[in-house]
């Protein structure tokens, strides 16, 4: 119900200047979801919903998440611009990078925020990821493979 109801959310607020908790949970309630102000308010930061001026002078709800996903576009152009290659040893994953790039490229990988992996040191074209377990670092591997052979 909730992944439904926060679907309902994105497409009202995509649809219409909402500028208040209130009158969100009024047009739920018309589309059939029964939600207090208090369920809303959850929503809402639950969503990173924030408000942005909609031009005609007035606040309107809008999804934080364009900023972040911009945010994460670059992360990975770093990524895929400094990797070169990768080699496990237990639950560590050395990152081989192009040289002078291997800070940069770990600060990308940070900023994934991929689970598994716990922290990362960097040299000049090498960084050491300590990873949560073995079987974490196999699936981080892969994780990082897809990232680099997908298209943005």
């Amino acid at each position: 119900m909730k992944i439904r109801r926060h679907d309902k959310i994105r497409e009202l607020i995509s649809r219409y200047d909402i500028e208040t908790q209130e009158e969100l949970a009024e047009r739920l309630n018309m589309e059939g979801f029964n939600v207090t102000q208090a369920t809303v308010s959850r929503d809402i930061r639950e969503l990173k919903l924030t408000k942005v001026p909609n031009g005609k002078g007035r606040q309107c709800y809008t999804l934080m998440k364009k900023e972040e996903d911009e945010m994460k576009e670059k992360y990975i152009r770093i990524f895929r611009d400094g990797y070169i290659s990768m080699d496990m040893a237990q639950n560590l994953l050395v990152i081989k990078t192009v040289s002078g790039l291997a800070m940069a490229v770990a600060a990308a990988l940070d900023g994934l925020h991929f689970p598994q992996v716990v922290g990362c040191i960097a040299g000049d074209d090498t960084i050491m990821c300590a990873v949560r377990s073995v079987e974490d670092t196999v699936v981080l591997m892969r994780e990082i493979q897809k990232l680099i052979s997908s298209s943005l």
